[in-house]
């Protein structure tokens, strides 16, 4: 494993600890006129190779913004209870507290067997509710993201005995991230 390697699984981790503190991810992108716009999305999935899939379901603006710039921010947080009580208690975070990850979005294709699995392996306790049959029961449509760097959240007074590392590049060699295949 490389020092690449070995950053994607801890960034991986962070991510994982953000997506099961708040059910969703925020993912920014601008629109053709530069305004900004966030929006959350609970079906991120992020593989080995350094990029990730998100089903297209109720992401209009995002899916229009993306037709005029498919440049984005995935930003994960930590938002555990238990976490932050720990880390305010002893003045210190065992981890950082989140990460942005910056890249770019395909455009939609249909999700396949195993990514529909994916999903409805998360969801499937919320399919036992009317709103969780309403929102999470036809997902078709992805979209790919290749992520070329990420910025941890930083707290430099609570996290001095952390790694001091404000961006990580995640491009192979000659800059290009991987993409999916």
């Amino acid at each position: 494993m490389n020092d690449l390697d070995e950053q994607w699984r801890e960034i991986r981790a962070i991510v994982d600890r953000g997506r099961k503190s708040t059910g969703h991810f925020a993912i920014a992108s601008v629109d053709a006129d530069g305004m900004p716009n966030i929006t959350p999305v609970g079906t991120v999935f992020l593989r080995d190779d350094r990029t990730a899939f998100y089903f297209d379901q109720y992401t209009t603006a995002l899916a229009h913004n993306l037709d005029a710039n498919p440049q984005v921010c995935l930003m994960a947080v930590n938002r555990g209870s238990l976490f932050w009580l720990r880390a305010l208690l002893f003045g210190r975070f065992s981890s950082p507290p989140g990460v942005r990850l910056y890249g770019t979005v395909s455009a939609a294709r249909p999700a396949t067997a195993a990514e529909l699995e994916q999903v409805r392996k998360r969801v499937r306790p919320a399919l036992l509710l009317k709103g969780g049959k309403l929102l999470w029961s036809n997902f078709t449509n992805v979209r790919d993201i290749s992520f070329t760097s990420a910025r941890l959240v930083r707290y430099p007074v609570m996290m001095s005995h952390l790694p001091d590392t404000d961006s990580i590049s995640l491009a192979d060699g000659e800059g290009e991230s991987r993409s999916h295949r």
